[in-house]
């Protein structure tokens, strides 16, 4: 059959056809028709079945005539039935259409029960660069679906010169529904945090949900105000949610202030709050943190995720027992408490190891050194410079399995970091590898052997 002849049949079943092959009729004269059959899925888009409407709605998108789409999609955005509106949606993307009327259905979509017609709704606002029904699309900030939501925070971000949104946004971080006050609160301009100070402040001391007091200690933290601060410390000595308590003591940490102790040592022992309570304690310093952290150090009922924070700080403090407290911890079953550890020694590494505790970090890290692939760089940290760790490393760079591991050897071999007697003797190791099928062991052993060469006098 040609394109004519089926073209002309679709016609026919338009007139004649059942509801289902009028509907198929609409669709395939869309596919295959010409602008002069516009009409015709005009006439079909005012059809009694919702089944026909829907045809018409995708035939209008694809037969592309622009002045036939715009006349009838944005009404049919407006249909009763769920599945026309959204074929109406979907075929006024496609089309492109920038008109009045398809902008305020747009608008009107934005409230749909329908989340895949909020969806459509968000993308063509976001096409057209328009926010449409600015209360509705402020609301969308707290919908429960993630493809909603997210769009709906683009087309904010993208009209938030717009002064109806801008508006809109101050309101809606003010008394909106607690899911859309969160990301308005983030979303909001610093400009307008400073007005809203006695109301955040109120809110930071109870009545919302956790997620919206996270959001305002989040925002009252970066207030350079000592109302701001002390709102901040009054709310945490009050606290009973781990969950605002972690969001307020992370905030806080960066402050080193000594207000910080009471609450920390009081959350320090919270499964979900310690870890947060660990980081502050570092940054308040002195022997009462360090007694703090210590105690939680060599206590086996230290959840993991805070027996990590607690090495971690541990280390950041640089006491004098930080690396026989740390280095057991290489050994725990948990992979976070091993990165804390490991962190822990990071920090010592930066002001150097004692000299009676160079080969006990040497010992200890060497063989663990491939423990985990993503802390490798911490690890080569921490050993740079470690002659001590050289005669493992040799060893090492052989026995590995681990490409990473052997040119993270081979680095640490390189003599412009760290010499033993052995050192000049490491030229045939540095050349076994040149030809090692991983290109950065090959690079490893290239800079060893220039490194040498640049060190061995002439």
């Amino acid at each position: 059959m040609t394109t004519d002849h089926q073209v002309a049949f679709f016609l026919k079943e338009l007139e004649t056809g059942d509801t289902w092959r009028r509907a198929a009729a609409a669709k395939g004269l869309g596919k295959l028709g010409d602008i002069e059959h516009a009409a015709v899925l005009t006439r079909a888009a005012a059809d009694p079945a919702p089944e026909v409407r829907e045809g018409a709605a995708v035939g209008l998108g694809r037969l592309g005539v622009h002045a036939a789409g715009a006349k009838v999609l944005p009404a049919l955005m407006d249909d009763d039935d769920p599945w026309v509106r959204r074929q109406a949606s979907l075929a006024s993307l496609r089309l492109g259409l920038r008109d009045r009327e398809v902008v305020d259905a747009y608008g009107r979509l934005l409230s749909d029960p329908d989340h895949h017609l909020r969806i459509n709704a968000l993308d063509g606002l976001w096409e057209l660069g328009v926010p449409g029904d600015v209360p509705a699309l402020l609301r969308l900030l707290g919908d429960p679906h993630p493809d909603v939501w997210g769009r709906a925070r683009a087309v904010v971000s993208l009209c938030k010169a717009d002064p109806d949104v801008e508006a809109e946004l101050v309101r809606t971080a003010r008394w909106g529904a607690d899911a859309a006050r969160v990301p308005a609160l983030w979303m909001l301009p610093d400009r307008h945090i400073d007005p809203l100070l006695p109301s955040l402040v109120r809110d930071l001391a109870g009545g919302p949900s956790s997620e919206v007091r996270c959001a305002v200690a989040f925002r009252l933290a970066h207030v350079d105000r000592p109302q701001a601060r002390d709102a901040l410390f009054t709310a945490l000595a009050a606290e009973r949610d781990p969950r605002v308590a972690t969001e307020l003591l992370s905030q806080l940490a960066r402050s080193g202030d000594d207000r910080l102790l009471e609450p920390a040592s009081r959350w320090l022992g919270d499964e979900r709050a310690g870890p947060s309570a660990a980081a502050a304690l570092a940054s308040v310093g002195g022997k009462a943190a360090a007694r703090l952290l210590r105690a939680r150090l060599t206590d086996p009922a230290t959840p993991a995720p805070t027996l990590a924070a607690a090495a971690t700080a541990y280390g950041d403090l640089g006491r004098w027992d930080a690396v026989w407290l740390l280095l057991p911890l290489l050994d725990h079953a948990a992979p976070e408490v091993y990165e804390g550890a490991l962190r822990g020694l990071d920090a010592l590494a930066d002001t150097g190891f004692r000299p009676w505790e160079r080969a006990a970090v040497a010992r200890a890290l060497v063989p663990r050194l491939g423990a985990h692939s993503n802390l490798v760089g911490v690890a080569e940290r921490v050993l740079t410079g470690l002659a001590e760790a050289l005669p493992g490393l040799r060893q090492l760079v052989d026995d590995t399995p681990s490409p990473l591991v052997r040119a993270t050897a081979l680095s640490l071999l390189d003599p412009h970091l760290a010499t033993d007697a052995d050192t000049p003797h490491d030229l045939p190791l540095f050349a076994r590898h040149l030809d090692d099928a991983d290109a950065s062991v090959r690079q490893a052993a290239a800079r060893g052997i220039a490194n040498r060469t640049d060190s061995t006098p002439s």
